[in-house]
């Protein structure tokens, strides 16, 4: 019980781990389309950020959207600097397992990769994702200016009560500003693409999310 506890209670800064001042290595092209993982992306496009889950499956949710340019996988919402996959694992980090993506905003809408974010898991499990959990597989919109927040705030609200009508408990995502995100490594980047019968846990709950919430973010 005490180790089961440990692993859905979010660390403090004096128990995390200490972690690293140099960035882990990890990939330097994008294993799907070839492009520049950490740029310079073009301008005019624009980012967002989201966990739920095991991110090898969030991951290819997003790169498989016409209109996303770069998707990657890493780490963020935690108090480790420069963290590795097994000290995110252990639970001493705080960080989610989380997916960037960079799109272009006049081919996909902030809106749209909302829809997919809440579809494709479910935001009710707080530390967990079916059979995955830990503070890692929380559900967790990371939000880059007041118009992704709005946006994200108003579709919580609605997917809320879409959810609450079939009998789900209420959302346990959290919504917070974008904070430093950390490369995964080299073999996370695009995982199911470079192992097509790899594990991917993740499971909607088949209620759809409306989009229209009355606020425009890009």
């Amino acid at each position: 019980m005490f180790s089961f506890r440990k692993m859905i209670d979010m660390p403090t800064p004096s128990t995390a781990l200490a972690g690293r001042p140099d960035e882990i290595p990890t990939a330097e092209r994008h294993a799907v389309n070839g492009r520049a993982l950490k740029g310079p992306y073009p301008v005019g496009l624009a980012t967002a950020m989201f966990g739920f889950g095991c991110f090898w499956g969030a991951e290819r949710v997003f790169w498989r959207i016409p209109g996303v340019w770069i998707t990657a996988v890493g780490y963020a919402a935690g108090v480790t600097p420069n963290p590795t996959y097994e000290e995110v694992c252990s639970g001493r980090t705080g960080h989610n397992e989380v997916v960037f993506v960079v799109y272009d905003p006049k081919r996909v809408t902030y809106s749209e990769l909302l829809k997919v974010f809440w579809e494709a898991h479910d935001p009710t499990q707080g530390m967990r994702q079916g059979n995955d959990v830990g503070t890692q597989y929380r559900s967790g919109i990371y939000v880059y200016d007041k118009a992704q927040r709005e946006t994200a705030e108003a579709s919580k609200a609605d997917y809320e009560k879409a959810l609450q009508d079939k009998g789900y408990q209420g959302i346990t995502t959290e919504i917070v500003d974008a904070p430093e995100f950390y490369f995964a490594e080299n073999y996370h980047q695009q995982y199911l693409a470079k192992n097509p019968h790899g594990y991917c846990g993740l499971g909607g709950t088949g209620v759809a999310c409306q989009i229209g919430t009355g606020v425009n973010a890009n």
